[in-house]
C-alpha cells in the first residue's frame, strides 16, 4: 500500500506534458500487445486452415435435399462417411427438377462439374457421356476390381450412347396397381395376384361398378402414360418392349396399335370415371384415397403420397385407414405375366473424369460412391423400392407399415423388371398419343393414325 501511495504522489508531481506522454506510451504498449496477440492468433488459424486445405476435398451433387424423402438419410450417411474418412465433402445437392438437370448439364459443358454426381441414367446423361466427362465402371474396375460388386450386373443401367455402365445404382422405381381392399371386400372381389389377367381384371371392374364404386381412378386426358405403358407392354412382352418401332406397320408398331385398342376397350366399357378425359390427376388420386375408386395405376413414388394424403385427411386415424390400401401386379396377358413389371433404375452415382484423373481425388471418389451404394445404405434408402443389390433382403424391412410391406413383397416376388419405353420415346413425338389420348379413345383418331404420326415425328430426330 505504501508503494501505491508513493507512486500516486510521484504522478501528482508530474507536469501535464509528462502525463500525456505517459498515457501515449501506455496506449502504444497496449496496442503492441494486441497486435502480438492477433499475429499469434492468426498464425494459429492459418495453420489450421492450411491443415484443412491439405485434406482431400470432394464436390458432390445429389437430389437428396428439401422435401425428398431420403434427404435425412443422405445427411446421416454423409456425416457417417466423413467421420470414418479424412475427406472434406462439399454438398451441392438441390431439388430434382428441370432446373437441376439444366444446371448439371451446363456445369459439365463449362468444366465446372462435380467430382461425384447422383443423376439420371437415361437420355438426360447422353451429352456428358458422349463428351467423356464421366468414367465407366469397366475403367474403374480395372483399378478397383471390387467396385460395385454387391450389385446384380443385369440391373446396373447401361448408357444409351455406347451400352456401357457408368452409374452405380442406388434405388429404382416400379409401376404397379394400387388397391383399395375395402372396396374389393364389399364387391366380393379377390386381391389380384401374380396370375391375374386383363380378362379377370375387366370382370372384377364390372363387379366393383355394380357395387356402386368407380373401378379405376385414372385421368386419361391428363396423365395417360401409365396405362399406355402397360397396354403396350401386354402386347410386346419384355423381349420387345424397349424397341421403338420403325413404323406403325411393322410387327412392334402393330403391337403399339393393339395396345391402344385394348385401352380404348377399357374406356368404352366405362371402367374409368365418366370424366376421365377432362379430370386432373389430382382429382383422380383423391377418388382413390377417399375410397370412391378401387384401383390406381401409378409409380412407386405415389406410395408416399397415399400415406401423406391419409395423414392430412384423417390425422391420428390415418394408420387405421392405411390398412384399407395395398399394391399388387398389373394384370397381364398371354405375352406378359402380371409379375413382369415396369421398373428399373433411373438414377445412380457417377464419378467424373476430372476427379478420376486427379490422383488424390480418385480414391476419395471411389470410397464415397462405394459407401453410398453399400448394402446397409441402399436398404435404408430403398425401403419398399427395388434395388440392384445381390442380397435383396435385410433387417431394415422390419420398420415398414402394411402398405410398404406389400410393396416390398411385390418387388421381391417380381419375375422381372423392364424399364419404361416412354423414357426412350421423348419429346414432341409423344403428343399424338399422349396429348391426343382423348381423341383416340373417343374415335376421332384411330390408334393406327396416332402411332403413325408419333413415329414419324420420332424418326425425324433419331
Amino acid at each position: 500500500m505504501e508503494f501505491i501511495k508513493k507512486a500516486g504522489k510521484k504522478l501528482d508531481e508530474l507536469s501535464d506534458r509528462h502525463i500525456l506522454l505517459l498515457q501515449i506510451g501506455m496506449i502504444a504498449t497496449a496496442a503492441l500487445l494486441g497486435l502480438i496477440l492477433v499475429i499469434v492468433s492468426s498464425g494459429r488459424l492459418s495453420a489450421e486452415k492450411v491443415q484443412e486445405e491439405k485434406r482431400i476435398s470432394l464436390t458432390v451433387t445429389t437430389t437428396f435435399t428439401g422435401e425428398d424423402g431420403n434427404s435425412q438419410n443422405f445427411q446421416e450417411a454423409l456425416s457417417a462417411f466423413q467421420e470414418d474418412h479424412d475427406y472434406v465433402i462439399k454438398d451441392l445437392s438441390s431439388i430434382s427438377d428441370e432446373t437441376f438437370k439444366t444446371r448439371v448439364l451446363q456445369d459439365f459443358a463449362t468444366g465446372s462439374e462435380p467430382d461425384v454426381l447422383f443423376f439420371f441414367t437415361g437420355a438426360d446423361a447422353n451429352s456428358f457421356i458422349r463428351a467423356g466427362k464421366v468414367v465407366s465402371l469397366e475403367e474403374i474396375r480395372s483399378v478397383y476390381p471390387e467396385f460395385a460388386s454387391n450389385m446384380q450386373e443385369e440391373r446396373i443401367p447401361h448408357a444409351l450412347t455406347d451400352d456401357k455402365a457408368y452409374a452405380v445404382p442406388l434405388i429404382g422405381y416400379w409401376e404397379a396397381l394400387y388397391v383399395n381392399t375395402r372396396i374389393l371386400d364389399i364387391a366380393g372381389v379377390d386381391m389380384p395376384g401374380k396370375d391375374y389377367t386383363m380378362e379377370e381384371f375387366a370382370e372384377d371392374c364390372r363387379k366393383i361398378k355394380a357395387a356402386g364404386f368407380l373401378p379405376i381412378a385414372g385421368a386419361l386426358g391428363d396423365i395417360p402414360h401409365y396405362w399406355w405403358e402397360y397396354a403396350v407392354f401386354n402386347r410386346t412382352g419384355a423381349a420387345d418392349h424397349l424397341t421403338v418401332p420403325a413404323s406403325a406397320s411393322d410387327r412392334i408398331g402393330q403391337n403399339w396399335v393393339k395396345g391402344l385398342r385394348d385401352l380404348k376397350d377399357l374406356y368404352e366399357g366405362e371402367l374409368f370415371a365418366g370424366n376421365t378425359l377432362n379430370t386432373t390427376d389430382d382429382e383422380s388420386f383423391d377418388n382413390f384415397t377417399s375410397g370412391r375408386a378401387a384401383f390406381l395405376l401409378d409409380g412407386s413414388w405415389k406410395l408416399g403420397s397415399i400415406e401423406l394424403a391419409l395423414s392430412q385427411e384423417y390425422g391420428d386415424k390415418a394408420e387405421d385407414k392405411l390398412k384399407d390400401f395395398s399394391v399388387t401386379y398389373v394384370p397381364g396377358t398371354g405375352k406378359r405375366s402380371a409379375d413382369e413389371m415396369i421398373g428399373g433404375v433411373s438414377m445412380g452415382y457417377y464419378i467424373s473424369r476430372k476427379a478420376w484423373d486427379d490422383p488424390e481425388k480418385r480414391e476419395a471418389a471411389v470410397a464415397f460412391v462405394s459407401y453410398m451404394t453399400s448394402d446397409p445404405i441402399v436398404r435404408k434408402f430403398a425401403r419398399y423400392n427395388m434395388t440392384a443389390l445381390k442380397n435383396t433382403r435385410g433387417e431394415e424391412m422390419q420398420t415398414l407399415n402394411g402398405l410398404e410391406q406389400a410393396a416390398a413383397d411385390m418387388v421381391a416376388g417380381a419375375k422381372s423388371f423392364t424399364p419404361a419405353v416412354q423414357d426412350l420415346f421423348q419429346g414432341q413425338c409423344r403428343e399424338p398419343i399422349f396429348d391426343g389420348m382423348p381423341r383416340i379413345l373417343t374415335g376421332k383418331v384411330t390408334p393406327y393414325e396416332a402411332v403413325k404420326k408419333s413415329l414419324e415425328l420420332y424418326n425425324l430426330k433419331n
